[in-house]
């Protein structure tokens, strides 16, 4: 038995979140904990998911629903926030208020916030928080970590065999995590790097929706191979401008969560650049999946950033221009098969 299942986990956990990833969580977290609290913003879900009606059929008898955030942090002492980047804020500033250093925060948001950048002039480094540090700016809560890895929440749904990471700078979160997730099923591995951990699951929805490009115009995996390294590179370069280290970016969380993410059709980001090169607009891609395309929302942040700091990074220029510069993908391709790259890797 591993050491870290010595770990106990008696009050009741909390998912902040009752998408498709939350309810996932909440399915892992019934292997391990009698009681999980998950919080839905609207009524109408609550009904049904109390009902157990429709998508909510087989929901544990363990989760309970709320649609409080107090009584979230009155009767969690662990909780797992999996909101939308765009929405983390804001869940933040309302439950933030409402945690003590003695909570446990495990987020499951693989994107960027940069809310608290000028509205005019050069963004930095500096105005660019992970979901991480929002808790931490929003509350008094220190115990933070995050989650990320190649999870594709259908597949996990399913019973099938997956692997996870917990990052945090403090070790009792990590113990936590896996006491609460690990199962014959689910290996939970644990890093101290959680600013690499975080940059690496949110830059990597840019390389999968530059893949899911490619795949809707029937392209093979030569260029698929080509696009995924080069993008790798740059995810580490624009990591490195950040503070990370480079390690983070080749493990689950980086190589791993790409590799899943930028080739299967479960993929909500690959699965929009799909729709985007077969000539969906991408209103119509944002409206039917909402915030849950963490992609185009990164994209836009990095894009100024890496002009601001000028780094070089042309695959994330480039799809920046396709995606919201109307560029032809044709085009796009010539770029990246001309472009006079020096070396291979250049990142080591």
């Amino acid at each position: 038995m591993s050491k870290y299942q010595k770990i106990q986990i008696k009050q009741a956990v909390g998912v902040v979140g009752a998408g498709s990833f939350g309810l996932t969580i909440a399915g892992l977290l019934a292997e391990n904990v009698e009681d999980i609290l998950i919080y839905t913003r609207r009524e109408e879900n609550k009904a049904k998911m109390q009902a157990r009606k429709g998508e909510y059929a087989q929901l544990s008898p363990k989760i309970r629903v709320t649609t409080s955030l107090e009584e979230v942090a009155k009767d969690c002492q662990l909780i797992f926030p999996v909101v939308p980047s765009k929405g983390f804020r804001n869940m933040m500033q309302q439950l933030g208020p409402l945690l003590n250093p003695q909570h446990f925060l495990i987020h499951a948001t693989k994107g960027l916030d940069s809310s608290l950048a000028p509205k005019e002039g050069k963004i930095k480094p500096e105005h660019i928080k992970t979901m991480s540090q929002l808790i931490e700016l929003e509350s008094l809560a220190c115990r933070v970590g995050c989650l990320s890895g190649p999870n594709l929440a259908s597949e996990i749904q399913e019973h099938q065999p997956a692997a996870t990471l917990i990052a945090s700078k403090y070790t009792e979160v990590i113990k936590m995590g896996q006491a609460a997730l690990r199962s014959p099923r689910f290996q939970v591995y644990g890093t101290h790097d959680i600013l690499g951990a975080e940059l690496a699951g949110a830059l990597k929805n840019v390389v999968a929706l530059a893949a899911g490009l490619l795949g809707g115009k029937g392209l093979g995996m030569n260029i698929w191979a080509l696009l995924v390294t080069r993008g790798l590179s740059e995810m580490i370069h624009i990591g490195k401008a950040m503070g990370a280290d480079v390690k983070a970016f080749l493990g689950v969380a980086g190589i791993g969560d790409l590799i899943a993410t930028a080739s299967s059709t479960k993929s909500r980001n690959y699965k929009a650049g799909v729709a985007l090169a077969q000539g969906t607009p991408m209103r119509e891609i944002v409206g039917a999946d909402g915030d849950m395309v963490e992609g185009f929302r990164t994209l836009e942040i990095i894009n100024q950033l890496c002009q601001a700091l000028e780094i070089n990074s042309p695959i994330f220029e480039i799809v920046h221009r396709v995606v919201f510069k109307g560029m032809e993908l044709e085009r796009a391709i010539h770029f990246l098969m001309t472009y006079p790259y020096a070396v291979d890797v250049d990142f080591l």
